[in-house]
């Protein structure tokens, strides 16, 4: 087994902040919260493949990332009985890399590839008849003298995640016979999963502090058990005992978590709209520049959850900061903006 690969039960080899969030991943359907269609669809394509003894079809993953694609592969995995074996995108490097991987999986076996759509372009197309035909073909010798060798695969199963879905190839894509979308989660299914992350921490929380968290969560399973773990923290060491949301709240405040789940960037990316350019429309590059952050950091991570609540909006001229902006932050409305001209 090479380093881009790993097995699913050597993940207690990882360290302990991995170790600890492993341990709160849901293993079962039960423990699985949310996305209520997603499950159903997949179940059904589980048991059929069942009884047929079949590997289950192709599955393509995708959505903005915290929201259980790498949970979903491990449960699949689970429920077809069958071993999950773990890379990424960018870690296959070449051709040589994926038949490595390929010609280790055995009948039924699950390959999970994080960050599909980071596949090079040769080891896309290395990856085609593998996934329709379950042979690899690999190439021997050079010049004229080269031959091409075909190799059986046994049937196996790809689960694709990514969190850019736009920049796969159209030929990958299409080569995927399941394909979903992983939507943000509701309150209610957050303080789900939170309740029962705290009972892994064996942490003593209430009903107030964890509907608290789950409103500060941005939709995400991910941040809202990030929360729980810096929560838990702060009352070890400020206050010995339950998690109250007083507790929370002051735990949270100081790591700059407002009440819908702001934090420190998306604070500033805000201001720098309404205090340096009059509320917009401004371009994303001046953006980047007023703040120091990379583009593509502002277009993934910062925007989607402020385009979500609705404190932003895309024009063709630029970023704008809506009327809601304006009201969270506490900032009063420009003259036009209050007459409707501006926003």
């Amino acid at each position: 087994m090479n380093k881009t690969d790993k097995i699913q039960k050597n993940e207690n080899e990882t360290p302990e902040e991995e170790i600890l969030f492993t341990s709160l991943r849901a293993s079962s359907w039960e423990e699985f919260a949310g996305q209520k269609k997603l499950k159903e669809s997949l179940r059904i394509g589980i048991t059929a493949a069942k009884k047929r003894k079949e590997a289950i079809e192709h599955i393509l993953l995708y959505g903005p990332p915290g929201l259980g694609k790498t949970t979903l592969a491990h449960i699949i995995a689970k429920e077809m009985g069958v071993n999950i074996r773990v890379t990424s995108g960018p870690a296959i490097e070449r051709a040589g890399d994926l038949a490595s991987i390929l010609t280790n999986l055995e009948k039924g076996d699950v390959l999970f590839i994080d960050e599909i759509h980071r596949l090079s372009k040769v080891v896309e197309e290395t990856l085609y008849p593998a996934m329709e035909d379950y042979a690899l073909d690999i190439i021997i010798g050079k010049g004229p003298s080269a031959r091409t060798l075909r190799l059986d695969l046994p049937p196996f199963t790809i689960i694709g995640a990514t969190t850019r879905i736009g920049l796969m190839s159209a030929p990958l894509r299409d080569r995927f016979g399941v394909v979903h979308r992983l939507s943000f989660y509701e309150p209610k299914d957050l303080e789900e999963i939170i309740t029962k992350g705290a009972h892994k921490l064996k942490v003593p929380v209430d009903k107030e502090s964890i509907a608290e968290i789950a409103k500060r969560a941005r939709g995400t399973p991910r941040i809202a058990l990030k929360l729980l773990k810096r929560a838990r923290d702060f009352v070890q060491v400020k206050a010995e005992g339950k998690l109250t949301k007083d507790l929370i709240t002051k735990a949270l405040d100081m790591l700059e978590v407002d009440e819908v789940g702001l934090d420190s960037s998306d604070v500033r990316y805000l201001k720098s709209i309404i205090e340096k350019h009059s509320g917009g429309p401004v371009g994303i590059e001046t953006i980047a520049s007023t703040i120091s952050e990379d583009i593509g950091t502002i277009e993934e991570v910062i925007e989607p959850y402020l385009l979500q609540v609705g404190f932003i909006k895309k024009t063709a001229r630029g970023r704008m900061a809506t009327p809601a902006a304006y009201t969270h932050l506490k900032i009063a409305l420009p003259k036009q903006t209050k007459q409707g001209k501006l926003l």
